[in-house]
């Protein structure tokens, strides 16, 4: 069974998204969703400086299973990315809440964190 960190919001796509450094958050997506996708193989990021809107696709999860769509699940400016994704994919499988964050986000509006779940719903979403 998968264990969400309480300190996290949670979207509906899988992704989480963690807070406190300002207005700008890390994104990355589950140990269910690491789960579900199998070893992933490539990892496809925003670009920094690019403006993403809460719910587009930002961009892709290659596993040797599927290739499957990044949803951005807050809107703002791309302000980083996880740059050592790029020789080492597999870490998004292995440290999901941690080095294998995906991006960062200066957000456009914080009360759009609010409309994310709590670890509570998204455990309700995924049993």
């Amino acid at each position: 069974m998968s264990r969400f960190p309480e300190d996290l919001r949670y979207s509906e796509e899988h992704e989480w998204v963690r807070g406190g450094n300002g207005n700008t958050v890390r994104i990355g997506i589950t140990d269910f969703a690491a789960e579900a996708l199998g070893d992933i193989v490539y990892v496809s990021l925003p670009t920094v400086g690019e403006e993403i809107a809460a719910g587009d696709s930002c961009g892709e999860l290659e596993s040797t299973k599927s290739v499957s769509e990044l949803y951005a699940p807050v809107a703002g400016m791309v302000t980083a990315v996880n740059d050592a994704l790029a020789d080492a994919p597999e870490t998004v499988n292995t440290d999901p809440y941690g080095d294998g964050w995906l991006f960062e986000v200066e957000v456009a509006d914080l009360a759009g964190l609010e409309a994310l779940l709590d670890a509570e719903a998204y455990a309700e979403l995924t049993a």
